[in-house]
């Protein structure tokens, strides 16, 4: 090992830097505040987004063919209703639909309406 050969000053000086240098590397550092918001909004800004894709888009997307649905429905189409009604719409009016189910006439809302599961004629 290597002695030191200059003045005590020197020494003085060298010893206190390498205690500064110790004290540096034994202190843990703070985190930074404003990262973990960055970082907190992010997830929050990932989650919406999820969410808007997951849930609002489709639910979006199937109103709109419900709703072109409706506008295509004619006289004598066999349709089914949410509540499990089968029938063939026999009128149409502005918020409302004629069925015929077996020997009963329905009068029911449009929207109710939940599939056409066979296109008719135009003449019911």
């Amino acid at each position: 090992m290597r002695r030191f050969t200059g003045s005590k000053l020197e020494m003085m000086a060298i010893v206190e830097i390498s205690a500064i240098l110790a004290q540096a590397a034994q202190q843990p550092t703070q985190p930074n505040p404003s990262a973990g918001m960055a970082q907190t909004l992010g997830l929050m800004v990932f989650m919406g987004l999820a969410m808007y894709f997951l849930m609002f888009r489709p639910q979006q997307k199937k109103a709109r063919e419900h709703a072109e649905m409706l506008k295509t429905m004619k006289n004598g189409d066999k349709v089914v209703t949410n509540s499990g009604i089968l029938g063939t719409i026999i009128g149409i009016k502005d918020t409302t639909v004629s069925l015929r189910s077996a020997d009963a006439k329905l009068e029911v809302l449009k929207s109710s309406v939940t599939e056409i599961k066979e296109r008719g004629s135009s003449e019911a």
